[in-house]
């Protein structure tokens, strides 16, 4: 069972989650807005949306669902939106280790994925700000919409009923580890590709190799050869 709760705005879907888990028998609670005012990014970052042309949207769902570490239930999360996004648009969807979502070398999505104790069960708290409409970034900004990216304008309350849909089903059979760990590399953003990252304040080139099970990634430096590095470690630039 699940539900899907809107509201005209909220400081942020993640923080406000915990207000509508009323069912103590859903295994999935959705709440979203189009008028997010202090949205939450990966380690302390913000997210900043456009009012009416973007989504901000959190989905709760109970840790008793997964069997998987908590590293492939991220990655399954990412190739989940990205299965949604690329089957939508037809377009090159993929996946910015370890879970930004790039459409034509545009960020387009970002997913925070919190564990949190509410109401005496414990959750993954998947918060995903969506980009839709919005037409202007920063110049030097690598966000872009699914409008700027597809040219293609999407009715905003539709797409979120059937990207909520669509996730329920996917995290109600969740392949297995080696399924999961195939699929994100399949999809990775930049691998197998000569990039530009930027280590120790150095910039270097370098080819992403693979995303391993314990969320690190693996990548053959130029001047170093092939090393390991988890989040925050290591910037790609593009």
């Amino acid at each position: 069972m699940s539900e899907l709760f809107y509201r005209n705005a909220c400081s942020s879907t993640n923080d406000e989650i915990n207000d509508v888990l009323l069912y103590p028998q859903s295994n999935f609670v959705g709440l979203y807005t189009f008028n997010q005012i202090k949205g939450r990014g990966q380690y302390g970052n913000s997210w900043t949306s456009v009012a009416e042309q973007n989504l901000a949207y959190t989905l709760a769902v109970k840790t008793s669902c997964s069997i998987h570490s908590d590293f492939l239930f991220n990655y399954y999360t990412a190739i989940a939106v990205q299965n949604y996004l690329a089957n939508l648009t037809e377009k090159i969807v993929k996946i910015k280790w370890p879970n930004d979502i790039i459409v034509k070398n545009k960020k387009v999505v970002g997913i925070l994925i919190e564990k949190k104790k509410m109401n005496q069960e414990n959750y993954f708290v998947i918060g995903i700000g969506i980009n839709i409409l919005q037409e202007k970034f920063n110049e030097i900004s690598n966000a872009g919409s699914l409008l700027t990216q597809t040219g293609k304008r999407f009715n905003l309350k539709q797409f979120t009923e059937d990207l909520h849909s669509f996730l329920i089903e996917k995290l109600t059979h969740i392949p297995d580890d080696a399924e999961i760990l195939a699929q994100f590399n399949s999809d990775l953003f930049r691998k197998d590709e000569i990039s530009v990252f930027e280590l120790d304040n150095v910039r270097q080139n370098g080819i992403i190799k693979n995303a391993d099970e314990k969320g690190n990634i693996w990548i053959e430096m130029e001047q170093s050869g092939l090393q390991s590095f988890y989040h925050k470690e290591i910037k790609l630039l593009y």
